[in-house]
């Protein structure tokens, strides 16, 4: 009858089964509530690809860490609930019940209480961050599983005064919960941008939705079909082990994450290798296998202590490309003269030396500096005026511009040495800074102790690193902040894109310490900051990081997922306006850190600061502003139109470079 069904709907109500799904609906309610922010603006524009997968990787790790949380919840709930001392307490099912509602009701203070027990440090261990993370994590999730509870149970209270029969207690409402959420949670934190900045431009939102979809489509079968599997794993263990099911879930879950990461690492170092390899290959366009057309004072040729094919594809693209003192006889016609003498409008004081010893060139880092020296002796480098030490990035590249700039400024009065680390992109690199610091370590020790032996004038020694290479090149003095160089005997310095990763660079540019000197270290964006640091302080910098404020390299560290950064803190850069073709200054206000997602979106940033074939001062491409730096900060001085002209004459033989390696 009608009222047997109502009535049968009223206990329904009243003492509903065992919800088995609250983690998965908890987990939709989290992500959900995500989505918002993942749309937010960052550092650089993103595509619609970018930002869909940005949308879909985002959200899909916050649904899967809530449903980790809530499971744990629950496990601890169902093994509570079968204790014997609780059994008098109602049914199983009910008891159980009210025990998850229980866990998740201690889930919000507590986690909240650890949260505030450990406020963010930016600069703290990850240790400490993660911590802070797991209490934020669970009252998120506890409140995302209560407001849940307490959403149906209002539904299933108007179903029965509607007579609705059931059609809105089963309405889906976890994802329209976490959107209300998200959208309360943005209105109450919103900050204004400043007066005159501009976002990047949103990626088109169609397209990425389509994108964010698809993925989390594929995403969603994936784990799905881990949910089964699972699942199906615990009720078997369970049945025949101590233990409940929800315990041995979460044992499957663990096993599932152990088989991906085996998977993923197998499939990581048959990555490596292909690169590894790739890295070695012989280019035409530079020769192939013949070096005798490259000058005796460069490492690779004919009488060289180091063979050609040893120095690796970078290696051999950085000794084919020195600057030439004076004209070539054979210029292929129509080729431009961009020879020291022509350029500069004197005669070259010497031919530049370059000496770059690769990773194949000698077995051991001891070897390979020992040949290195030996080839600096070969090729007269302790004569030259400058000796320019530089680390290079990963695969071994050394900025072209900049050591073009330095060979014209010193009409050809200068030395470069450079040993290579690693094979691999910078990104895939990171486990071999600790080599690369030992191995430029033993290097510039050993110059210094060939300096001091030599009589007579010596040469002035600077460094030069870009991305990785500055990196590594830093690390040399990590916990001797300036004065590890000054006892070193380095000049000046001048490093760019200095990733957030280094820890030298966090030393010297964080709270005060006696063995940094402030007025001798500065952090730019643009020529016009530097110029301006001079000004403030009387004095040039003599170590100075190049470091745009849009680039995404010199921003992302692994602590986003934990912590908040300093350069989204209250003590980031200042927007402000700089000159015209500079990257932007500053890091706008309304810029807030999202757990998740702003490590996340900054991966992405860090993609697009890299812009293959582009010219411009932005992101990760500092060129344009070389020359005026290598000028300042290395004391090379010159006219405004002797560097005009180098300005030009570098970025005609990059576009001629990038030429040249895309027809190969």
């Amino acid at each position: 009858s009608a009222t047997a069904r109502r009535l049968g709907r009223v206990n329904s109500a009243a003492h509903p089964a065992p919800r088995t799904d609250l983690g998965v609906q908890a987990g939709l309610v989290m992500a959900a509530a995500q989505v918002g922010g993942t749309f937010a603006p960052t550092l650089t524009p993103r595509s619609d690809v970018d930002q869909g997968a940005v949308t879909a990787l985002s959200t899909g790790l916050h649904y899967l860490l809530a449903v980790s949380t809530q499971d744990a919840l629950q496990a601890v709930a169902a093994e509570m609930a079968g204790l014997p001392a609780l059994s008098g307490w109602s049914d199983h099912a009910t008891r159980q019940r009210r025990l998850v509602i229980a866990a998740d009701l201690v889930a919000v203070p507590a986690g909240a209480a650890l949260r505030a027990a450990l406020p963010n440090r930016p600069g703290e261990a990850m240790l400490r961050g993660a911590a802070r993370q797991a209490g934020w994590r669970t009252a998120s999730t506890g409140v995302a599983a209560l407001s849940l509870e307490a959403t149906r149970a209002a539904l299933r209270v108007l179903d029965e005064r509607l007579d609705a029969g059931g059609r809105l207690a089963n309405l889906p409402v976890a994802v329209p919960l976490g959107l209300a959420i998200a959208v309360a949670a943005d209105r109450r934190r919103r900050v204004e941008p400043e007066p005159g900045w501009r976002d990047p431009d949103a990626a088109p939102l169609g397209r990425s939705v389509l994108v964010a979809g698809g993925v989390e489509g594929v995403l969603a079968l994936l784990a799905y079909g881990e949910h089964l599997l699972a699942t199906n794993a615990g009720e078997r263990l369970a049945a025949v082990l101590p233990g409940g099911p929800q315990v041995w879930r979460l044992a499957a879950h663990a096993a599932s994450v152990g088989a991906l990461a085996a998977g993923t690492w197998a499939l990581w170092t048959r990555a490596m290798s292909s690169l590894e390899a790739a890295s070695d290959e012989l280019e035409p366009a530079l020769g192939g296998e013949d070096a005798r057309w490259i000058g005796p004072t460069i490492s690779g040729g004919p009488d060289s202590l180091v063979p050609w094919t040893t120095l690796g594809k970078e290696g051999r693209r950085h000794a084919a490309l020195y600057v030439r003192p004076a004209p070539l006889a054979d210029r292929p016609e129509g080729a431009p003269d961009l020879s020291i003498e022509t350029v500069m409008g004197a005669p070259a004081r010497a031919t530049p030396v370059q000496v770059f010893v690769g990773l194949d060139s000698a077995p051991t880092p001891q070897e390979r500096v020992e040949l290195a020296l030996a080839e600096m002796e070969r090729t007269g480098a302790f004569d030259r005026s400058l000796l320019v030490l530089v680390s290079p990035t990963g695969l071994g590249y050394v900025n072209y511009v900049a050591m073009a700039a330095i060979q014209y400024l010193t009409r050809g009065d200068v030395a470069s040495v450079t040993l290579q680390y690693s094979n691999r992109p910078s990104p895939l690199s990171l486990g071999r800074v600790a080599a690369a610091r030992e191995q430029n370590r033993l290097m510039w020790l050993k110059v210094l102790e060939r300096l001091h032996e030599r009589p007579g004038p010596r040469p002035r020694v600077v460094l030069f690193g870009e991305s990785l290479g500055a990196h590594t090149s830093q690390d040399v003095f990590l916990h001797w902040g300036t004065l590890g160089l000054e006892a070193l005997g380095i000049d000046r310095a001048l490093w760019i894109g200095t990733p957030y990763g280094s820890g030298w660079m966090h030393e010297v540019t964080g709270p005060d310490r006696l063995d940094v000197d402030r007025r001798s270290v500065a952090v730019v964006n643009d020529l016009d900051q530097l110029h301006a640091v001079q000004r403030e302080r009387g004095v040039d910098p003599r170590y100075v990081l190049l470091s745009h404020d849009n680039d995404g390299v010199t921003r992302f560290g692994v602590d986003l997922l934990t912590t908040t950064p300093a350069w989204l803190g209250p003590n980031r850069p200042r927007v402000e306006q700089g000159p015209p073709d500079a990257s932007p200054r500053g890091i706008p206000a309304h810029l807030r850190w999202r757990p998740v997602t702003s490590f996340v979106q900054t991966v992405v940033d860090m993609k697009n600061a890299l812009r293959p074939g582009m010219w411009g001062a932005w992101g990760h491409d500092y060129r344009p502003d070389l020359t005026w730096f290598i000028s300042e900060v290395y004391d090379l001085p010159a006219s405004e139109e002797e560097l005009e002209r180098v300005a030009d004459a570098v970025h005609h033989r990059e576009m001629a470079r990038w030429e040249l390696l895309q027809e190969d």
